[in-house]
């Protein structure tokens, strides 16, 4: 694995940090009934940043450790911003995992990065759907 393969693995990492956090802030004001869903979606995010930890450190990359703490990008305080906040999570982490696809040459990284942009572009679709966009899902997902 190149030092550009590890450093397209290490943006994803830290999308995948700031996303457990932001799952947690969503976890505290989600309305009760996507508690399931929100804590499904916490756990896969916690295992896509575990195995991203270890590919990084079978390839002999550093492995950065996240922020003490993350900013949200707008007040969450209720169920819906909680929803959104969790759209955009998914679309953040959507955009960190299809870089990965784009700047790496490594036949794994791109096969787990892909397998993490269609993963996040479904967790989006399932986000706007309960937000009421129409349509739920995104033409080109990680396409900033």
């Amino acid at each position: 694995m190149t030092t550009t393969d590890q450093q397209a693995l290490i943006d994803a990492l830290n999308a995948e940090y700031a996303a457990v956090f932001a799952y947690g802030v969503i976890a505290a004001y989600a309305s009760p009934e996507r508690v399931k869903i929100v804590a499904e979606y916490t756990a896969a995010h916690r295992a896509r940043r575990d195995a991203t930890i270890d590919a990084l450190k079978s390839s002999g990359a550093a492995v950065p450790s996240p922020a003490a703490a993350y900013t949200t990008p707008f007040p969450v305080n209720d169920p819906i911003p909680a929803a959104q906040l969790a759209n955009t999570v998914e679309s953040d982490t959507a955009i960190a995992w299809r870089s990965v696809v784009e700047r790496t040459s490594d036949t794994d990284a791109r096969r787990t990065a892909l397998a993490a942009l269609t993963e996040c572009a479904v967790r989006q679709a399932t986000w706007q759907a309960i937000l009421g966009i129409n349509p739920p899902t995104v033409s080109f997902p990680g396409q900033p």
